[in-house]
């Protein structure tokens, strides 16, 4: 049976391996818009020594640490000016509302967007932007204007009118009631987040991620050092035991 010492190393470096896990996936993100920090969060889990793990009446006989559920650091992160009309920033707190090719109604703060052949507006090749009406369709050569509360105007060339083709759809939903997605979307698990009026964006701009990248390759490197702290704790433990069975062994001969 793994000792006690051992057993608590090896579970660490388990943990610090899901770390880095976190903060290199960070990293890479550090240019993604609306990008948001991913937090990884630990606890100890003792395991009892008579009976199933987690549930034996007897004492603790070692802990292991198991990850929690990955929360987000909602934090905005910086604005970016390009004057493009198809970049569209929140101000404040909300989110943009888009559609997985699965059909399904998901949350982001990334506001570059784009438009295909049809003319669909979206943030991807297959990520639609859902409007308070449906998806938003902009008429081929127009120009694009996006008003504070996310009315879209479309202006014809050689026209004097602006034509409404849709309103985004702006939610603000608690942010405890978020699920993050491995796609970096956030869903509400079982229903959709209502249009909130109060959400204003701004045109011309979007918002980027707010991973600090200097404060994510310190983390990597604390992480690392860690892990190696504890994989050091195993091996000892492994040739304290070795020696130990060897002192026993010579003293029984």
């Amino acid at each position: 049976m793994i000792n006690r010492y051992a057993y608590i190393s090896m579970t660490g470096a388990k943990a610090s391996t899901e770390q880095l896990a976190v903060t290199s996936n960070n990293l890479a993100n550090g240019l993604t818009p609306g990008f948001k920090e991913v937090i990884s969060a630990f606890r100890a889990v003792p395991l009892r020594g008579d009976g199933e793990p987690f549930k034996g009446n007897g004492a603790d006989s070692r802990v292991f640490a198991i990850d929690t559920t990955p929360g987000s650091n909602f934090t905005a992160g910086s604005v970016q000016t390009t004057g493009n009309p198809l970049d569209v920033v929140i101000k404040g707190d909300g989110f943009f509302a888009v559609r997985r090719p699965d059909g399904q109604e998901t949350y982001t703060r990334a506001g570059k967007f784009m438009v295909d052949e049809n003319g669909t507006l979206k943030i991807g090749k297959d990520i639609p932007v859902v409007g308070t009406g449906g998806l938003i369709t902009i008429p081929p050569n127009s120009t694009v204007q996006i008003a504070e509360d996310g009315a879209v105007f479309t202006q014809l060339p050689g026209s004097q009118f602006l034509n409404q083709a849709g309103k985004l759809k702006l939610v603000n939903p608690n942010p405890n009631s978020l699920q993050r997605m491995e796609d970096g979307f956030y869903d509400i698990p079982g229903e959709q987040a209502p249009p909130d009026g109060s959400v204003r964006v701004a045109q011309g701009a979007f918002e980027m991620s707010n991973v600090n990248p200097t404060l994510a390759m310190v983390q990597m490197i604390d992480q690392s050092r860690l892990f190696d702290l504890n994989f050091r704790a195993v091996q000892t433990a492994d040739q304290n035991a070795r020696s130990a069975t060897s002192l026993l062994s010579l003293s029984r001969g």
